[in-house]
């Protein structure tokens, strides 16, 4: 069955950034392309959001509520819920995820 998939302000937030970021380094098309490469994994949460992982910060903490998929070097974590797939962050695998996480998802239960 498929899911929908729905950014919160968070993720929509980091989206945005992204594009910043990669338009002012690189260039707004290699922007525009990422952005088109994240739309894809988007998609293919549609028809299969459970092949993503547990991530690692979180479940050494025990918490399997959420998921990630890893678009390199970025990371996309969601969560399922019904038929649901809420995007709660994308990004860049080099953060410090354990305060992040704990910052942006410890915070925010649905």
């Amino acid at each position: 069955m498929p899911h929908r998939v729905l950014l919160t302000t968070d993720a929509a937030d980091d989206l945005e950034d992204l594009f910043d970021y990669i338009s002012t380094q690189d260039s707004p098309s290699r922007a525009a392309h990422v952005l088109d490469e994240i739309q894809c994994v988007f998609d293919s949460l549609v028809e299969f959001p459970n092949p993503g992982v547990y991530p690692r910060e979180l479940s050494a903490l025990g918490i399997h509520e959420y998921r990630e998929v890893f678009f390199k070097p970025h990371r996309i974590l969601y969560r399922i819920i019904d038929d649901t797939v809420y995007v709660m962050l994308i990004v860049g695998g080099r953060r410090d995820m354990q305060s992040l996480l704990a910052r942006r998802l410890l915070g925010k239960r649905f």
